[in-house]
């Protein structure tokens, strides 16, 4: 029981690191924000965080990085389609972007997750290690 109550609060507390710090990106870029980018940021940040326990052997930090920005891209068409699209809420639209899909998602800022989602990866991997007593990070660049 207590297991579950600490992983629990785990998840809690990456939830909310991932979702002020995308939040917090997306205010420095763009002035403003919108709440559903905080639980985007959530879900993305426990996602990437994921990548190093769902593998059984370590993957390098430049496959953790293409596997981010595919997930975040992911996360953005299905949480933009709901925003966006079915409530009408109009939170951000790149249609005058070249390469987008329906508006929600484009190359890029495909290519801006993948330099961004660095930081997603070291910041999950030294929150785990600093607070919640995981192994010291160790990468291999590819």
């Amino acid at each position: 029981m207590l297991k579950l109550y600490n992983n629990t609060l785990k998840y809690i507390l990456l939830f909310f690191v991932g979702g002020y710090s995308y939040v917090g990106v997306e205010t420095l870029f763009r002035g403003y924000s919108h709440i559903s980018m905080l639980i985007a940021g959530g879900i993305c940040f426990i996602l990437i965080g994921l990548l190093n326990e769902s593998f059984p052997t370590k993957i390098s930090l430049v496959s953790q990085m293409v596997i981010s920005a595919v997930i975040i891209t992911v996360v953005e068409f299905i949480v933009g389609m709901i925003v966006n699209v079915w409530l009408g809420l109009n939170v951000w639209d790149y249609s005058d972007l070249p390469y987008n899909f329906l508006g929600q998602i484009c190359l890029l800022f495909t290519n801006i997750w993948f330099l961004l989602s660095l930081l997603a990866i070291l910041m999950d991997d030294y929150l785990k290690y600093f607070l919640l007593g995981d192994e010291k990070p160790h990468y291999k660049i590819f």
